[in-house]
C-alpha cells in the first residue's frame, strides 16, 4: 500500500490537471450569461466524486444554482464528516489586469493562477482527492458526505433551503470546510472566528435626467457629489463608523486575548509590501490584525454614476449609486445591523435629493471551539504533516452558511483551509500554491485517521 506521500508523489500531475480542468469552467455565480458553465462544473464535480468511489452522487437542482450531494457510508457506529465546498467562483473582472487569461490556469513560482484556484476549487478538490486516496487503500475511517454548492460567492441564497428540506440526509458530527487561510506555509493556523456580512445597495436620486454641469452646475445638487459626502460621514476621524447603536453589542476582547493576538506572527512591514502601500489604516486603538479580524468594518465596494467613458461629457447626473459591506463581529446582527444602516442612511441624506436603500445578503459572524474533538483532531494532522502545531486565528472573511448550519443541523463547522492572505482571492491574478494544494491533499486524510480515533474514546 501506498503511504499519502507516495500516492500524491505519483498522481501530481493527474490532481493538477484536473484541477486545472475544473479552473478552465467560468462559473461565475453572479452573471447569468454563465449559468451553463456553473451547470458544468457541477456536473464535472459529480464525475469527480464518482471516480472517487463515493455512492448516491447526485447534481440536486435549487431555485438557483445546482447543490452536487454524494457520500460514502462505511458504519452506522462510526462517526460522519460533512464536508462543504462551493464550485462558482467571483467575476474575474478587470479582466485586463491579469497577466494571463482567468480562466487558463498558469503556473508561474510554484503557484497555479486562475479564477477559484483557492477561493474554492482548488481547496474543495483536495478533498475529493483525499478521499480518493482513502477510497483506493481501505484508509477511509469514518462516514463522509459530500456538500458542493454553486452559489457562495452571491450569499448562498438557496443553501438554506436545501439544508432543511434534507436534514436527515446531512446529518453528521462535523462539518469540515476549507475555504479559509493559513498564516504561511510556514506556520500553519485553524480559522477559529469569522466576520459576519452585511452587504447593501444605496441609490441617490437627484434631477429628473441628466443635466449639462455648465448650464445647472451649482444650481443642482450632484447626485455623485452628495453620495461622496454622505459616504465619507459614515465614518469619523478616528476611523469608528458613525452609524448610531452600530457598537452596541460589539463583543470587546479581554487584555489576555488581546495580548494572545500581538504574540500571533506578523512583519508589518512585510504587510505594507506585498501591498503596495505605505501606511496601514483603521480603527484607532486596534492593531492591524485586530482591525482586520476581530473589529467591525464599513467599506464602499463599488460606486457609479454620470460619465465614465473615453474622453469627457460635462454632464451633472441624474443619480449615483454604490455597494457598501459592513463586516460584523461576535453579538452583532446583520439583519439588525442593516436596518440601523438603511434608518441612518436615509436620516443624513439632504432635502436635494431621495434615496433608496436595499439589502443584499448577509451573515452572522462565527466563533469556533477549539476545544472539541475535531479541532484537535485537525490539531494533530496539521502538527502530523508540517512538523508544528496549528496556531488558532480569527480571519477577517465571511463564511455565512457557518451560522446556517449550526441553526438549521445543530453542526459546528470546522474551518481546516490551505490558502494564504496573500492569495489574492476575488482580485485579478488569483493564485494558489501548488504546495498549499498538495499540502492539503496530505493532511486530510489524517484529520480522518485522529478524528474517527478520537471520536471513539
Amino acid at each position: 500500500m501506498m503511504t499519502i506521500n507516495q500516492y500524491i508523489e505519483a498522481n501530481k500531475d493527474r490532481f493538477l490537471e484536473e484541477l486545472f480542468d475544473l479552473l478552465r469552467i467560468p462559473s461565475v455565480s453572479t452573471d447569468k450569461k454563465f449559468k451553463d458553465e456553473v451547470v458544468k462544473a457541477a456536473n464535472f464535480l459529480k464525475n469527480s466524486l464518482l471516480e472517487a468511489g463515493a455512492d448516491n452522487v447526485e447534481v440536486c437542482p435549487t431555485q438557483g444554482n445546482p447543490i452536487v450531494y454524494g457520500e460514502k457510508l462505511i458504519g452506522k457506529d462510526l462517526p460522519t464528516v460533512l464536508v462543504y465546498g462551493h464550485y462558482d467562483v467571483q467575476p474575474a473582472d478587470p479582466e485586463h489586469l491579469w497577466l494571463t487569461p482567468p480562466f487558463e490556469p498558469t503556473i508561474r513560482e510554484g503557484k497555479i493562477y486562475a479564477r477559484g484556484a483557492c477561493d474554492d476549487k482548488g481547496q474543495t478538490y483536495m478533498h475529493i482527492k483525499a478521499f480518493e486516496y482513502m477510497m483506493k487503500y481501505g484508509q477511509l475511517p469514518c462516514n463522509v458526505k459530500f456538500m458542493l454548492e454553486g452559489e457562495e460567492e452571491i450569499g448562498s441564497v438557496h443553501l438554506a433551503d436545501f439544508v432543511r428540506a434534507n436534514r436527515e440526509k446531512l446529518q453528521a458530527d462535523v462539518i469540515l470546510i476549507s475555504d479559509t487561510s493559513m498564516i504561511s506555509n510556514e506556520i500553519p493556523s485553524i480559522a477559529t472566528g469569522l466576520r459576519g456580512l452585511s452587504y447593501m445597495e444605496v441609490e441617490v436620486i437627484g434631477p429628473n435626467r441628466d443635466l449639462h454641469s455648465g448650464v445647472y452646475g451649482g444650481a443642482v445638487a450632484n447626485p455623485l457629489n452628495v453620495l461622496c459626502e454622505m459616504i465619507a460621514s459614515l465614518k469619523d476621524e478616528r476611523g469608528r463608523i458613525t452609524i448610531p447603536h452600530f457598537y452596541d453589542k460589539v463583543e470587546e476582547l479581554s487584555p489576555a486575548e488581546r495580548q494572545a493576538m500581538s504574540e500571533a506572527p506578523f512583519d508589518l512591514e512585510t504587510y505594507k509590501k506585498e501591498l503596495g502601500i505605505e501606511e496601514v489604516f483603521g480603527e484607532e486603538g486596534y492593531s492591524t490584525l485586530e482591525r482586520a479580524s476581530v473589529r467591525p468594518t464599513l467599506d464602499v465596494n463599488g460606486i457609479w454614476g454620470g460619465y465614465t467613458g473615453e474622453g469627457a461629457k460635462t454632464v451633472l447626473p441624474s443619480k449615483a449609486q454604490a455597494k457598501i459591506s459592513m463586516r460584523l463581529v461576535p453579538h452583532q446582527n446583520s439583519e439588525e445591523i442593516s436596518q440601523l444602516f438603511a434608518a441612518h442612511f436615509q436620516a443624513i441624506a439632504p432635502k436635494t435629493v431621495k434615496v433608496n436603500v436595499s439589502f443584499h445578503h448577509g451573515g452572522e459572524p462565527v466563533v469556533v471551539s477549539i476545544d472539541s474533538v475535531a479541532y484537535k483532531a485537525a490539531e494533530k494532522a496539521y502538527e502530523k504533516t508540517f512538523g508544528r502545531k496549528p496556531i488558532p486565528k480569527r480571519e477577517g472573511g465571511s463564511i455565512p452558511i457557518v451560522a446556517m448550519f449550526k441553526r438549521e443541523l445543530g453542526l459546528d463547522s470546522l474551518l481546516m483551509g490551505f490558502g494564504l492572505d496573500s492569495d489574492a482571492i476575488h482580485s485579478p491574478n488569483e493564485h494558489y500554491g501548488i504546495f498549499n494544494y498538495l499540502k492539503g491533499i496530505e493532511t486530510i486524510p489524517y484529520f480522518y485517521q485522529y478524528f474517527a480515533e478520537m471520536s471513539q474514546k
